[in-house]
């Protein structure tokens, strides 16, 4: 029978001192980019398209920003008042634009000529868009309680809709359907319009309970089905396949949340508030899974389709873009080991291991395959023998003082150290390996226990091993000042954390007697009788 080394036994990390995959994910976005300017970030917007330029609204201007650089490409300034919400379309080729006077106009991205005006708005425009599904249709939201839908080539206004009371900040065409727009607006209310009967179809928050804040940002699902808005420091989920039932109301913001947005695949949802922080939430649960903190408030927030920049737009003028470098393998499907290409490269051999082949066989080297053997041959893989550490060479041949010293140098990390000493524990070698030792070869068996004895990993080995050399050493101690300062050390750490966990057991039962009062003080709700 082969000898068995021994199995060093990994201990998992406290869940607090690492970060979730999740974490660690957006924790890739750094290398931010600050770039000043004159007036507030009010627009941020990603063209669909590769490169994924994005268009910065602010002051007087829409600028076209370079993702890779960082630096403008276009700037388009024909604006008679403050510029509101940029907004590339799909194939990269057209800018839509409002402004504080009431124009809409849509500009050529290469050129910058003004190719539509779309005049009839009487108040500030604060929100355009494109049409996701129909290019040619822009969606215009004004202060003068209005949402129109327009025909770009015809100039002219398809649907006007005005069942809103209070300014318009925020609308979007469905994902999902060229005819349904939803909107919020002032009137803390948000509404689902349908083009094709021209009416308002569905009212959302006039029967919630608290929602009598403004309503500053919408946003829909991409299947259309269900639809966000933020009023003051609360996000509502809506389900619209419900009626507009409000199926969530989340409160983790300290103020107003100015900015929504999802990631590429819609299953993070990214929130900006003036409180300077941006909180991603897993849509499955709606649980805040990262938060990123920005030195002002902010007013919006965009992803890039490719997901390797997060563009903030702040009240101060300051624009903030963190990148994200992706790695090789992303977005290559050849690159996954059950992918098409790589079976037929010869990857399957992974799935077979060492197992014998019948035909022509191929080893896996660095270099090219080539076929071995003939036809009918049959080869068995050979297994290489393991080479054994030092200390399981002296466990080989018993020699247990030897192993336990080969396991106390400094670089030898403490889980290998303990778990050969449990080996010896299992061997019932461990009073061989303590004993005829003098002061010098104790000493770092005593220094091992001192810095691990209040470990929760190796505290009970650690205590096993003290009660051996105790056991063994007592006679002998006052003749050696090393070994006296060592085992007093000891006795304090022992000491010290004996008295650290009779103050945890303290606290644990005054919290248990507060948790136990507050359950019986709450009162329970009677069954009421019909």
């Amino acid at each position: 029978m082969d000898y068995q080394p021994v199995v060093v036994k990994s201990h998992p990390r406290p869940a607090a001192t690492k970060h979730s995959p999740e974490s660690r994910y957006w924790r890739q976005f750094k290398y931010p980019v600050f770039v000043k300017e004159y007036a507030p970030v009010t627009s941020i917007h990603f063209a669909p398209s590769k490169p994924h330029r994005y268009a910065v609204t602010a002051a007087t201007r829409v600028q076209i920003y370079a993702p890779r650089t960082q630096k403008v490409t276009k700037t388009i300034s024909r604006f008679k008042d403050v510029a509101r919400s940029g907004c590339i379309r799909a194939d990269g080729k057209l800018v839509v634009a409002g402004d504080d006077s009431g124009l809409v106009q849509v500009f050529d991205i290469n050129s910058r000529a003004i190719l539509r005006t779309l005049d009839s708005h009487k108040q500030p425009v604060h929100v355009t868009n494109f049409s996701a599904l129909d290019s040619t249709q822009v969606i215009s939201c004004s202060d003068d309680t209005t949402v129109k839908l327009w025909d770009v080539p015809s100039q002219a206004a398809i649907h006007t809709f005005s069942d809103h009371t209070d300014y318009v900040r925020s609308g979007q065409v469905s994902p999902s359907s060229p005819h349904v727009i939803i909107t919020g607006s002032y009137d803390s209310t948000v509404k689902l319009f349908d083009a094709r009967s021209g009416k308002c179809e569905m009212t959302m928050g006039k029967k919630e309970r608290g929602l009598n804040a403004p309503v500053e940002q919408v946003l829909m699902f991409p299947s259309g089905t269900a639809a966000v808005s933020s009023s003051g420091p609360i996000l509502r989920v809506w389900d619209i396949v419900a009626g507009g039932r409000c199926t969530r109301a989340l409160s983790n913001h300290q103020k107003t949340i100015t900015a929504l947005t999802f990631n590429t695949t819609a299953s993070r949802l990214l929130t900006g508030g003036l409180d300077q922080m941006v909180k991603v939430y897993d849509v499955s649960n709606y649980k805040v899974v990262h938060t990123m903190r920005y030195p002002a408030p902010l007013l919006c927030l965009a992803v890039s389709p490719d997901e390797t920049h997060i563009a903030a737009g702040m009240s101060d003028g300051t624009l903030s873009v963190r990148r994200r470098q992706p790695k090789a393998s992303e977005g290559h499907p050849s690159d996954l080991p059950f992918s098409a290409e790589a079976l037929r490269s010869g990857a399957y051999e992974s799935f077979l291991g060492n197992t014998g082949v019948i035909g022509h066989g191929t080893v896996k080297s660095k270099t090219k395959s080539k076929p071995l053997g003939d036809v009918d041959e049959f080869r068995i893989a050979t297994k290489r023998a393991r080479r054994l550490k030092d200390y399981d060479k002296f466990l080989k041949s018993f020699q247990y003082s030897a192993a336990l010293d080969s396991v106390l140098r400094k670089q030898v990390p403490p889980t290998t150290t303990f778990s050969l000493i449990q080996e010896l524990i299992h061997r019932d070698g461990l009073r061989s390996a303590l004993a005829g030792r003098d002061d010098v070869l104790l000493e770092p068996i005593l220094h091992l226990l001192i810095k691990h004895a209040t470990d929760p990993r190796f505290g009970e080995t650690a205590c096993d091993v003290a009660i051996f050399l105790i056991d063994m050493y007592s006679s002998v101690l006052g003749q050696s000042p090393l070994m006296d300062s060592l085992f007093l050390r000891l006795r304090k750490k022992v000491a010290a954390e004996i008295r650290f966990q009779q103050e945890l057991i303290k606290t644990k039962g005054a919290l248990d007697m507060i948790f136990a009062s507050a359950a019986l003080s709450t009162p329970v709700a009677e069954p009421t009788t019909s």
